[in-house]
């Protein structure tokens, strides 16, 4: 397994060329960038109508310069957003023993790779603690500067192999564990979020979510995920063009240009952290719930 003092950089793409270089370009700005290995898994086209913008993405990615290496995998055949990270995260994991995840329809802060770094070595030895997140919610209560939430996250993430090891790809487990322990208000935080709905639409194939199946999995053993009180990323692919996101703006977020400031906090979760989701959520649901209602009422797009 190779050691280096920052993790590498593992990046989804599929035919988005345009997000890429956003995201490539929010990268430059960090200090750790040039000492950073980006390793790029480009899923082949579904459709002949994609493959045009997947050459356009490969193209492009592999004039980028300034990183330690880029490393580009194409995918001969479309293996599916899930499939490729689940692969594409094993690998790399087995090879660094850490890594830094990012999608296609993200930007981040200049901060980012600082602090997933420094929350990386932080944590390493702390076995309760299974994920760093970039992505916060722009929920409307205040929030401490950094706080630990009970599972796992997907937009802008870090792990360790020993994290990544708890992952389970089996949906009808993880809901059947679920269950059975009687936690599915914890786990849909206090229903205030559908994530048992959504475990249930995977094992149905109505979804093909990896993340839902992640947070289930961090959740079960009872690990944390550390999130900043500021956001170091922000979700640009709700503009219709990706897997499973629509357009929405309920998510946008300015992203920090301030460091997030580490420190030696109590290693549980955070009441006032958890308190400022389950709010957030019940917001969003209730948008959501309006908004389809005008939508019968007036036919509406």
């Amino acid at each position: 397994m190779k050691y280096n003092k920052f993790a590498p950089i593992v990046l989804f793409v599929y035919n988005r060329p345009t997000h890429v270089q956003k995201l490539i370009s929010s990268l430059r700005y960090n200090e750790y960038f040039q000492y950073s290995d980006l390793i790029v898994y480009s899923d082949g086209a579904k459709t002949p109508a994609d493959i045009n913008l997947v050459q356009q993405t490969r193209t492009y990615i592999k004039s980028i310069l300034g990183f330690k290496s880029v490393r580009l995998i194409e995918r001969s055949t479309n293996y599916g957003l899930a499939n490729n990270i689940i692969d594409g995260v094993t690998s790399v994991i087995n090879e660094y023993g850490k890594v830094i995840v990012l999608e296609d329809d993200l930007i981040v802060s200049s901060c980012f790779l600082k602090y997933m770094n420094d929350a990386l070595d932080l944590y390493e030895n702390k076995e309760d603690v299974c994920c760093i997140h970039g992505y916060v919610y722009p929920v409307k209560k205040p929030l401490p500067e950094t706080f630990f939430i009970k599972g796992a996250d997907c937009w802008g993430w870090a792990t360790w192999k020993r994290g990544w090891d708890l992952f389970c790809s089996d949906g009808k487990a993880l809901l059947g564990e679920i269950e059975k322990r009687n936690l599915k208000k914890e786990f849909d935080f206090s229903n205030s979020y559908p994530y048992c709905r959504m475990l249930k639409h995977q094992i149905e194939g109505r979804n093909n979510s990896w993340a839902v199946r992640w947070y289930a999995s961090a959740f079960l053993h009872n690990k944390l995920t550390l999130y900043p009180g500021r956001s170091l990323v922000n979700q640009i692919g709700m503009d219709g063009s990706g897997t499973h996101c629509s357009t929405n703006e309920m998510f946008d977020v300015p992203l920090t240009n301030s460091p997030i400031v580490l420190s030696n906090i109590d290693i549980q979760e955070s009441k006032q952290g958890r308190d400022a989701f389950i709010y957030y959520f019940r917001y969003i649901m209730f948008y959501y719930k309006v908004k389809a209602r005008l939508k019968r009422i007036f036919k509406i797009s």
